[in-house]
């Protein structure tokens, strides 16, 4: 081993320093174990009580009791589950412990259920339409002289995805500047009045949507003498998403941090300027996503639109030229004709109307992501290549470093 001594200017006793060596005759090393990986008998303690609940509920089911079939095995599997996970968590611990393995199974059992359920919807719609859109001028054409009993290589569903888009259209040309402007109203401004508007918009939140194509049918068609049409449907939808954006904004807004405000107007802004561009860019993300629930919920929206545009088989593009049919109200409307091939024609319309639900939420998370953030993503990814290569290249023009056994340069002081 080699020992170099040096001098301490405090107290001018000689210290050493040892450089460590490579042993060759040492064992190689033994990776470690992670911190947050569960041991075996963490495993076992997490799976046994599931894989023994799930051999007593065959048991039960299916040899002492006349519960035959899946889903009451199922049933039955879960809740001895939790049984069994609550005892086996009350022998090696306490009563904390049996809270938060039984809360925990409740909750990954109510999310997987959720999550078996959409999965279980969208294939089974999927699968059902999966004929009629194998199809080109299914998504090409319109049902003008097509009818229910006709073969998949008539007729088609654009004239409905033409509609369904200008109504959505219609309804967010409406509702996005209301429904965000009201947000900011009930989060910037407060007061009296906006506790009152925050009252009111949650109470829309749950309104039915029958009774926001009663109002605009009553309002817009029989009072102002206007006939049905996109219009129309476009405004009732328009009611129905305008207490969703606005009550989600809301919340979004209310989650900005209240520093960037005050810096903002330490810096000497204006109110109206923090707003517009300090909270509105923050909360972005949050804003897409709320109006896309709006839209959601507008584009699925049956009887307003059966009640204020009537269906119409042929293309329409104009929104006041007459009745515009729409993917919900062609869906109900074939799904009630009671023949195959019209039912297999709804649900065809139903999984393109998933995929348009899908197609607006990519387009709105792409629109609402900040700009730089991809540029700054390509940034650091480059940036340990250049630093390689800059600190290769500036090592090499470096001198080398003082060796160890001269003694460093003090202060003359």
């Amino acid at each position: 081993m080699t020992t170099t001594p040096e001098m301490t200017p405090a107290t001018a006793t000689p210290l050493t320093t040892y450089l460590p060596q490579v042993d060759d005759d040492a064992p190689p090393p033994v990776p470690r174990r992670s911190l947050g990986r569960p041991s075996p008998d963490e495993q076992l303690t997490r799976w046994g009580p599931w894989l023994s609940s799930a051999a007593l509920a065959w048991l039960v089911t299916q040899q002492l009791l006349p519960l035959a079939g899946v889903a009451w095995f199922v049933v039955s599997w879960f809740l001895l589950g939790l049984v069994v996970t609550a005892v086996t968590a009350a022998m090696h611990g306490g009563w904390i412990e049996v809270k938060d393995r039984v809360a925990a199974a409740v909750i990954t059992g109510g999310a997987l259920s959720v999550g078996v359920a959409l999965v279980s919807t969208v294939g089974f719609v999927f699968l059902r339409g999966w004929e009629p859109l194998t199809h080109l001028n299914f998504l090409t054409d319109d049902m003008s002289g097509v009818g229910p009993k006709d073969a998949f290589d008539r007729g088609g569903i654009a004239h409905a995805i033409l509609g369904s888009l200008i109504q959505l259209g219609i309804g967010l040309a409406i509702t996005l500047p209301l429904g965000i402007g009201t947000a900011v109203f009930m989060t910037e401004v407060g007061g009296r009045f906006a506790r009152l508007v925050r009252t009111i918009v949650e109470a829309m939140t749950a309104l039915p949507s029958i009774v926001a194509g009663l109002f605009v049918y009553t309002v817009f068609i029989i009072m102002l003498g206007q006939p049905r049409s996109g219009l129309a449907a476009g405004l009732a939808i328009a009611v129905m998403m305008l207490p969703i954006i606005a009550r989600a904004a809301d919340v979004v807004l209310r989650v900005v941090p209240g520093g960037l405000r005050e810096a903002s107007l330490a810096l000497g802004a204006s109110r109206w300027k923090t707003v517009w561009h300090v909270v509105l860019p923050t909360a972005r993300p949050g804003l897409a996503t709320a109006v896309i629930l709006g839209s959601a919920r507008g584009v699925g929206e049956t009887s307003p639109v059966l009640i204020t545009s009537g269906a119409a088989a042929f293309f329409v593009t104009d929104p006041v030229g007459g009745a515009m049919n729409s993917l919900p109200l062609f869906i109900y409307s074939n799904v009630r004709s009671g023949e195959e091939q019209a039912i297999d024609r709804a649900f065809g319309a139903a999984s393109v109307l998933l995929m348009l639900v899908l197609l607006l939420f990519v387009i709105a998370r792409v629109l609402a992501r900040p700009p730089r953030a991809k540029a700054t993503s390509r940034r650091r990814l480059a940036l340990p290549r250049r630093q390689s290569g800059s600190n290769a290249a500036h090592a090499s023009d470096q001198p080398s470093h003082q060796p160890l056994d001269q003694p460093e340069s003090q202060d003359p002081r």
